[in-house]
């Protein structure tokens, strides 16, 4: 039965889709909208084709001047799919052949065009909704500050070790490189636009751990995430890709069996925190040709090691803070 779901969602579920550790904290400053600069407290992501993109907020564009090609449609059906409550006033990406990027895997080019991202501002207010595909344009980002929202799992086992993933070499951003359990976006439908509890995006971190790695939603009740904090970022992935992100962390301890998806993973590992220790040496060092996502490496170097004591101790909600969006470089 496992094997018949799992071969199914391949073909029916749109999937939306560690340098020795700087223990010194970055400098910072706070505004009066409870979010945060910090200021160059690691060297770039040296991995990357690309340097870390700096988030400048002083030559931004405000996400309210922008007029997005999708902006508040009509309310959401609860019985609808996330394809059909886009709106748009453009007309839909071709498919096949004559589709741009036509090639790009084909699992990857139709979760680009089909999967409707929540656009953001840097407050995380809702302002409406792009396909996948704009929202990783860098053209797009650095033209139109398309923000979009995101989350990113912390899963650990009994043992307080992370699972780690290598994502697949199909990804159009950062393929092949190692990052933490699952890193998505929730779509623009009605169950993952819940506000309260952050129930939506906890929601899409379930569908995602199973489309991904084959966990059932039963091993990871939404009610067991335990958002941690909120991180603002900008991160070229190449010439033409990249990520902006409001990324929403959440943890969860559980033990699970996984069996990936080779559409989404390469490779999946746990990991102590020595292991993970040696694998930023190993990234900084470029050794072994080993890489790691930006995200990733942003959370280890300011957050992961002590929320990590938390994880051990079962603490985690001690360490909770949501108010705050941690805008990190």
């Amino acid at each position: 039965m496992f094997l018949l779901n799992f071969c199914s969602r391949g073909v029916s579920v749109v999937a939306a889709a560690v340098s020795k550790h700087h223990p010194q904290l970055p400098n910072y400053t706070v505004n009066n909208n409870n979010t945060i600069n910090y200021s160059c407290f690691h060297t770039p992501f040296s991995s990357l084709t690309s340097p870390l993109g700096l988030i400048n907020t002083a030559t931004t564009t405000p996400a309210a001047a922008v007029d997005h090609r999708r902006r508040f449609p009509t309310p959401l059906a609860s019985s609808a799919s996330s394809s059909s409550l886009a709106t748009s006033t453009s007309s839909p990406a071709p498919m096949g052949n004559n589709a741009p990027d036509s090639g790009m895997d084909a699992v990857q080019r139709r979760l680009m065009f089909e999967d409707e991202c929540i656009l953001v501002d840097e407050n995380d207010n809702v302002v409406g909704h792009d396909s996948k595909y704009n929202c990783h344009l860098m053209e797009k980002i650095e033209s139109e500050n398309l923000l979009h929202r995101a989350f990113s799992v912390f899963l650990f086992n009994s043992k307080y070790e992370l699972l780690l993933q290598q994502r697949s070499a199909t990804k159009v951003t950062f393929p092949l490189v190692w990052t933490n359990t699952c890193c998505s976006h929730p779509l623009y439908r009605e169950s993952e636009l819940i506000e309260e509890n952050y129930l939506g995006v906890r929601n899409a971190a379930q569908r995602k751990l199973f489309d991904e790695l084959g966990i059932p939603a039963e091993d990871v009740p939404v009610d067991q995430f335990t958002p941690l904090g909120r991180i603002l970022y900008k991160a070229p992935s190449d010439g033409k890709w990249g990520e902006h992100e409001l990324d929403y962390l959440l943890f969860i301890v559980r033990d699970v069996n996984v069996q990936p998806n080779p559409d989404e993973v390469a490779d999946v590992k746990y990991v102590n925190r020595n292991q993970l220790k040696e694998l930023v040496r190993k990234a900084d060092a470029g050794e072994e040709g080993l890489k790691l996502s930006p995200w990733f490496r942003l959370v280890v170097d300011n957050f992961l090691l002590k929320w990590w004591d938390h994880v051990e101790k079962g603490t985690l909600h001690e360490a909770a803070d949501m108010k705050t969006i941690h805008k990190l470089t």
